[in-house]
């Protein structure tokens, strides 16, 4: 499977208006750092990558961005934790302080902190950045929607126009940049920055097509830096990078492994290490609710009743990461405490008998074993995804068998090249596909993702961002924004409460499995990674929190 589709989106916190204060961690952990110690981080998508050197944060599939070497370069003000205790950890904040509705940020800088250039990183730095954002909408990738943002004293104040409870990673994560040097650039959304400038713990050595060297600063603010060197590099596909993995060539990578105990743990026992994160994303049956079959909710209901989600885990996803087993389709540990009461015990079963009930009650039949719709048509359909995504091509194919033998639909399967599939889900030229969903600290996103009609108002060039299935609900799209701004978890437990029986209910898309955030690496040099015992942070290397994983490793002795 791609990386692209793998990454999920960035993380949010539901701590209320509490001020976190404290120093960012780690700097300590590499304080025995050898000088001449390296890690090599490496990604599956092709050389393309490396043709052409773009660090500038704001272009996500520049080679800075794409393989994530930037968060070496460039920091946030906080990291937002999607796993463990989904802590806030300020970084280039010493504290940071929402309003109790959040839609207001008071940051107080750290101090202490330089540019790679040697010159002082300040509370200017951090107003040039918004700015920067506020007043160029292509750069508002998040949609953060600022109304300002203006030094208060030694702070930084911003203010938004909505509130920002569900999008505080959002917020946060943003790569601060120097108004010293971007105060020049004419078109921020265009230039390269070959001269990256930034407060991180590493500055580029060298850049080739075969692959981007960094080196540590000596002078980061965080304290030692625990590896001297870091090595990225790209490789043509999944396989390709997986013998990286396996032969030590490769430390870090994030890329999907069938069989990953025997085709990478067990090469290494001692030291290799597959962590599947289970954050706040699911994998979904993506509907188009705009053409048959799907536009009939009773079909919906009919196929969420017979799909068999312990294979999707087993055989799809290799155990990657747990089954799926909850109704309202959130993942389970890291959610349980958002599930409506109602549905605490509601697990999905396979109910064949059940789901042919709803299809008669709803006026469909069987001719010759296949099944006719109401209007006596046969019913049928697509399901399609990328060639080369193995596990979604797998799954997909085991959800066809399944459907075709238990409801007697005739369902095909697809796999067109991932660009003309994006297209395809865009636009709605579909019937279905498997899809992730946003995630975050709190469910919103999942939510967010496959019922909020505020998509569909914004569709432009036939596209949509979001909400691929088209799902219409005014209802729904209420409370989506009701939640996002309330400013009291009384009221947000209700509100979420009603998304989710509209979810269950209507079934706007079919949840099928856990979409967890993969990470590879191995511990023959470094010890202090993230892991199941240990989640301070997924162990994804092009992830905002990169940085802060990279300060906690701390080297074998």
């Amino acid at each position: 499977m791609l990386k692209k589709h793998l990454i999920a989106a960035t993380a949010v916190l539901a701590l209320g208006a509490l001020a976190l204060t404290g120093c960012a961690g780690g700097g300590q952990g590499g304080s025995n750092g050898s000088a001449n110690s390296s890690l090599t981080i490496a990604k599956p998508d092709g050389s393309a990558v490396l043709a052409t050197q773009i660090n500038n944060p704001f272009i996500s599939t520049g080679s800075g961005q794409s393989l994530g070497y930037n968060r070496m370069i460039f920091e946030p003000l906080a990291m937002v934790n999607p796993v463990g205790k989904n802590e806030t950890t300020p970084w280039l904040a010493s504290k940071v302080q929402w309003n109790k509705d959040f839609t207001q940020l008071t940051v107080t800088p750290r101090s202490g902190v330089k540019w790679s250039d040697g010159k002082p990183f300040t509370a200017d730095d951090i107003v040039f950045t918004y700015n920067l954002i506020k007043n160029n909408p292509a750069l508002d990738l998040a949609g953060l929607k600022l109304a300002s943002v203006a030094k208060d004293g030694g702070n930084v104040v911003l203010k938004f126009t909505e509130s920002k409870f569900v999008k505080q990673g959002d917020v946060l994560q943003v790569q601060i940049v120097p108004e010293h040097q971007w105060k020049n650039i004419k078109d921020p959304t265009k230039d390269a920055v070959k001269d990256a400038v930034g407060t991180g713990p590493y500055t580029i050595s060298t850049f080739s097509s075969q692959g981007v060297v960094l080196k540590a600063r000596t002078d980061y603010w965080g304290g030692k830096v625990p590896v001297a060197q870091l090595k990225y590099l790209e490789y043509n596909d999944n396989t390709g990078l997986l013998r990286g993995l396996q032969n030590g060539e490769t430390d870090w990578a994030q890329i999907f492994i069938t069989d990953y105990k025997k085709n990478y743990v067990a090469k290494d026992k001692e030291h290799n290490v597959f962590w599947g994160a289970n954050i706040l994303s699911p994998d979904m049956i993506t509907v188009n609710t705009t053409k048959a079959p799907f536009d009939n909710v009773a079909f919906r209901k009919a196929v969420n009743m017979v799909v068999d989600r312990k294979a999707q885990a087993e055989k799809a996803r290799s155990n990657a990461g747990p089954e799926l087993k909850n109704v309202t389709g959130i993942p389970q540990p890291t959610g349980d405490q958002y599930i409506a009461d109602k549905y605490k015990d509601s697990e999905f079963t396979i109910d064949v008998a059940g789901a042919k009930k709803v299809l008669t009650d709803a006026g469909y039949t069987w001719k010759g074993g296949a099944l006719m719709d109401p209007s006596g048509k046969a019913v049928s359909f697509t399901l399609q995804n990328p060639q080369g995504w193995n596990d979604y091509v797998t799954g997909i194919q085991l959800i066809a068998t399944q459907v075709k033998k238990t409801l007697g639909a005739d369902v095909k399967v697809a796999t067109p090249d991932a660009d003309t599939w994006t297209s395809n889900i865009a636009t709605g030229n579909f019937d279905a596909a498997l899809h992730w969903t946003g995630s975050g600290s709190n469910p919103w996103h999942i939510y967010d993702d496959t019922m909020n009609g505020a998509y569909l108002e914004q569709e432009s060039g036939g596209q949509v961002a979001d909400n691929f299935g088209r799902y219409n609900n005014p209802e729904a799209t209420k409370l989506l924004k009701e939640y996002a701004a309330a400013s009291d978890e009384a009221t947000r437990k209700s509100l979420l409460d009603q998304i989710q029986t509209i979810f269950v209910d209507d079934v706007p898309a079919i949840p099928i499995g856990t979409h967890p955030q993969l990470g590879e690496y191995n511990t023959r040099k470094f010890t202090g990674w993230p892991s199941e015992s240990n989640q301070y942070a997924t162990a994804d290397p092009t992830q905002p929190w990169a940085v802060q994983v990279l300060m906690q490793l701390k080297p074998v002795k």
